[in-house]
């Protein structure tokens, strides 16, 4: 049996606009009220073997809020931004506009002095690929949104500039099956309901 690890996206801690490199605000009222409506449909992944977050107020609040009790993991913080750590992408690019077209053109870039697009992918994959493959094993992960993506980047064996062609909401949830350098992207859902007109 595979290991069935199902990412969880945090509440928020600001608008999406405000989005900070390495933001490590804690949950403001919306992502609190955020994480009460959608409690119902996320509290049943409580009952993973393991449980896991990142490192940032807003993940570890999120997986306690949702009853998870997750154990913290450095290998699931954000991708390591250098000198633009706090900074928004509109900061950044007032700032050093070469220096982030670099950036993202270039996943082997670090013009902020941190950690590359491509160092931070294999941090994740490698994350991924060491987790326990206890027969069938069901994890959960509290994760910010650019672990996710680069999660799946791993997963899918995406090139790494599709990692800026993929949007992860907070509270949504990405599930992966398989076991070391072996994975699927699951897709859960109902089929479509039918429009009536």
């Amino acid at each position: 049996m595979p290991l069935k690890v199902t990412f969880v996206a945090p509440a928020r801690s600001s608008p999406l606009l405000a989005e900070r490199f390495d933001d490590d605000r804690p949950l403001d009222q919306a992502g609190w009220d955020e994480v009460q409506r959608a409690a119902g449909d996320l509290l049943p992944l409580a009952a993973a073997e393991l449980r896991y977050c990142s490192p940032t107020p807003r993940s570890r609040a999120t997986g306690d809020a949702l009853g998870y009790a997750p154990l913290v993991q450095l290998a699931l913080r954000d991708c390591d931004m250098g000198r633009w750590r706090g900074m928004t992408l509109g900061e950044a690019m007032a700032r050093e506009p070469e220096a982030v077209d670099a950036w993202l053109a270039d996943p082997r870039a670090t013009p902020h002095g941190g950690e590359s697009l491509l160092a931070f992918i294999s941090r994740v994959g490698g994350w991924l690929d060491t987790r326990p493959a206890e027969d069938g094993g069901r994890i959960v992960a509290v994760a910010e949104p650019a672990v996710i993506r680069a999660a799946l980047v791993y997963v899918l064996k995406a090139p790494p500039a599709s990692y800026w062609n993929i949007d992860v909401r907070p509270l949504s949830t990405s599930t992966v099956t398989g076991r070391a350098g072996r994975w699927n992207l699951r897709l859960d859902g109902g089929p479509a309901q039918p429009s009536r007109t």
